[in-house]
């Protein structure tokens, strides 16, 4: 059986993502199931081996076409923009901003160009991305601007619980204006395949409301469940899709983790990440559903407070990749 080549993007490299990467590469077993490749800076990387003992060698790698991986070391292909200590752990710096969005463009180029199956990527920081240039709100929307991706939507997962937004990086005033019947039925549509596609032949989908008990027939609220979510679960049903609601918010993150639903429809950002990230940071997983190309990320930030202390959970990165082994088709 082939194994999926799958990138591993640096992140911020003041941060802790070289670190959580130089840790769940250590494990050989990674090796076995897929075929992994880091972009970013070799310098960077070599800090982090440094940092936590690795007994792992470094290797550039220029052509992945005649690339053999060996678990013996960590593999990097190198865009050489940072300097040998040139970023200080914990502090905020263009520079580093800047690479980390370079580093997304590279992967990008490479998965389009069908030398990657998947990319996982390590944290980056907003502050800095912009600070560099670049003024997206995160991961999700770099990739899907430079992927030409329309349609797209960010899950979140955690033992016992998947959960997919209609709206994210939003102020909660414009998220409500966001939520409309085409973005409902869009997101239905995306969790469905996704979930297929990760082996669940019919998907149960809970769709959450936007008010207090998902607006108590029109008691809460001016009626935008009735007009903002109902037509598209309608579509989606009549799509063959399997979706329930709006359901009450807060009472259906429980059942769905008590094996009511495969998956959560969330409304907007804190509405879907509180659940998720109450069950614990250490395994929590991004997921972009509706790429060419499936990515996967950790689910926290470049904890500047512990970088380079060597005392980053690599958690949620083996968490990451493992997401990405089971999604490539």
């Amino acid at each position: 059986m082939k194994l999926p080549t799958i990138a591993l993007t640096m992140g911020d490299a003041a941060g802790v993502g070289a670190e959580v990467i130089a840790k769940t590469l250590a494990d050989g077993n990674v090796y076995a199931r897929c075929r992994p490749i880091v972009i970013g800076d070799a310098s960077v990387m070599r800090r982090a081996n440094a940092l936590v003992h690795s007994t792992q060698s470094l290797r550039i790698v220029d052509d992945l076409a005649t690339w053999i991986p060996d678990a013996s070391r960590i593999d990097v292909v190198d865009l050489a923009l940072l300097g040998e200590d040139e970023i200080p752990f914990g502090a905020l710096s263009a520079k580093a901003g800047d690479a980390a969005y370079r580093y997304l463009e590279r992967a990008n180029a490479l998965a389009l160009r069908g030398d990657l199956d998947a990319i996982c990527t390590a944290p980056l920081n907003k502050a800095a991305l912009h600070a560099g240039g670049h003024l997206f709100p995160g991961h999700t929307e770099i990739l899907a601007t430079l992927s030409g991706t329309r349609e797209y939507a960010m899950m979140l997962t955690a033992p016992g619980l998947r959960v997919i937004h209609v709206t994210t990086h939003v102020g909660i005033i414009d998220a409500i204006a966001r939520i409309t019947p085409e973005r409902v039925f869009t997101v239905a549509r995306l969790a469905h395949q996704t979930l297929v596609r990760a082996g669940i032949d019919s998907p149960r989908i809970g769709v959450c409301g936007i008010n207090p008990h998902a607006g108590e027939n029109g008691l809460f609220g001016n009626g935008e469940e009735e007009r903002q979510i109902v037509p598209g679960l309608a579509r989606a049903r009549a799509a063959g899709i399997d979706v329930d609601g709006p359901l009450p918010a807060d009472t259906l993150f429980f059942r769905a983790r008590r094996g009511d639903f495969d998956v959560v429809v969330a409304m907007y950002h804190d509405q879907g990440h509180g659940p998720i990230k109450v069950l614990g940071l250490e395994h929590g997983v991004n997921i972009t559903v509706g790429l060419p190309y499936v990515r996967t990320s950790v689910d926290h930030g470049t904890a500047f407070d512990i970088a380079g202390t060597a005392r980053a959970d690599e958690g949620s990165m083996r968490a990451a990749l493992d997401a990405a082994i089971a999604l490539v088709p």
